[in-house]
C-alpha cells in the first residue's frame, strides 16, 4: 500500500475515533481498517493506538505521527491544487471586502483592467470601515490595514499604512498650526462616532516616550472617507492613513502637520483564508493587486512628496 494511503487511513481513524466509524468514509470494512493499522504499526515498530473493548486511544508516539501525517497530507493536496489551478481559467463570483476609501479610490479604478484580463470573474465588493469576519461572512479577499494577528489568514502586502495628522490650509490659516501633539488639545479634531479607540491618537515623543492624546471636536462621523472630506473642507484636524490622504497631501488640499510624529500603522494587505485549495480567481486577483499597487504604493509616494518639499 502507498504510504500516503496508509497515512490517510490512520488520520481518518484518529479523527473518527475508531475503526467502525472510519470504515464508511474509507469504503472498507472495520476489520480491514484494523488490519491495515496493525500492518502500519508493524512496519513502524511502534504502537500508535491503544485498543480496548470500549474505546480506542492514541499513544504518545501515535499523536506525534498523527500531527505529522496531517501536515504531509495537507501539503500533498495543496501541491496538487496549485498545479491544477494554474491550468484552470479563473471564473465565478469573487467576494471582496474593503474599507470605504480604499475601495472607492484604489480598488474600483483598477477593476476595468482586471475584468479585461479575467472576463469570466464577477466581483461583489462590500465597502465598510468595520472589521468584517472573513470566514463567517464568506469573503474571498479582504483589504486590511494595520498589523495582522490572525494566523488563519494569508496576507500579501500592498503598501504602507502610516497614520498622519493633516489639516486644510484654510483651517491652519484661521487657527494656527499645532507645534506638538499636546497642542492638539486646543484644536478642533475630527472624530469617529462608532470607533472610539480611533479618537485616541498615539504619538512617539522625541525622548521615545509614547503620548496618547484624547482628541475632541465638534464633528464626529462613522467613516474615514467622511473625515477626510471634512478635513479638506477646513472643519478641523484629522489623523488618517496615508492611503486615504496621500493624494490630498500631494495636490495641496491637505497639509501634513506634526511630521516628526508620524505613527507606524503597519501595512495594507490583501488577505484571504488559509485554504488547501486556493481558487484561481483568488490567486489571480491578489497577484493583480500586488502587481498594480505594489511594491511602492502610490499613496506612500504622494504623502512623501509634500514632506520633501
Amino acid at each position: 500500500m502507498d504510504r500516503s494511503d496508509e497515512m490517510s487511513i490512520y488520520v481518518e481513524v484518529v479523527n473518527k475515533g475508531g475503526f467502525s466509524a472510519a470504515a464508511p468514509g474509507l469504503r472498507l470494512t472495520p476489520s480491514a481498517v484494523s488490519k491495515k493499522i496493525a500492518r502500519l504499526e508493524d512496519r513502524l515498530g511502534v504502537r500508535l493506538l491503544n485498543r480496548t473493548t470500549r474505546k480506542l486511544s492514541v499513544t504518545e508516539e501515535g499523536e506525534a505521527f498523527f500531527q505529522r501525517c496531517k501536515r504531509i497530507l495537507a501539503d500533498i493536496e495543496e501541491a496538487e491544487a496549485e498545479v491544477a489551478s494554474v491550468r484552470a481559467e479563473p471564473r465565478g463570483t469573487l467576494r471582496v471586502n474593503s474599507a470605504i476609501h480604499f475601495g472607492l479610490h484604489h480598488l474600483v479604478p483598477l477593476l476595468p483592467a482586471f475584468f479585461e484580463l479575467y472576463p469570466k470573474v464577477e466581483v461583489e465588493l462590500t465597502l465598510d470601515d468595520r472589521m468584517a469576519d472573513i470566514v463567517e461572512e464568506g469573503i474571498d479577499v479582504a483589504i486590511r490595514a494595520g498589523f495582522l494577528e490572525d494566523s488563519s489568514l494569508v496576507a500579501r502586502r500592498l503598501g504602507g499604512n502610516d497614520r498622519v495628522v493633516v489639516a486644510a490650509p484654510s483651517y491652519l490659516e484661521r487657527n494656527g498650526e499645532p507645534s506638538d501633539p499636546e497642542a492638539l488639545e486646543g484644536h478642533n479634531c475630527l472624530r469617529y462616532n462608532q470607533m472610539e479607540t480611533l479618537n485616541h491618537w498615539e504619538f512617539v515623543m522625541p525622548d521615545g516616550a509614547h503620548k496618547v492624546i484624547h482628541v475632541t471636536g465638534n464633528f464626529a462621523v462613522s467613516t474615514g472617507e467622511a473625515i477626510r472630506e471634512a478635513a479638506i473642507a477646513g472643519i478641523g484636524i484629522a489623523r488618517l492613513a496615508t492611503f486615504s490622504v496621500g493624494s490630498a497631501i500631494g495636490d495641496g488640499s491637505l497639509r501634513h502637520i506634526l511630521q516628526n510624529h508620524t505613527q507606524d500603522g503597519g501595512n495594507v494587505f490583501a488577505v484571504y483564508p488559509h485554504r488547501r485549495h486556493l481558487s484561481s480567481k483568488v490567486r489571480v486577483f491578489v497577484d493583480f493587486l500586488a502587481d498594480r499597487i505594489g511594491p511602492s504604493a502610490p499613496w506612500d509616494a504622494q504623502s512623501d512628496a509634500q514632506s520633501d518639499a
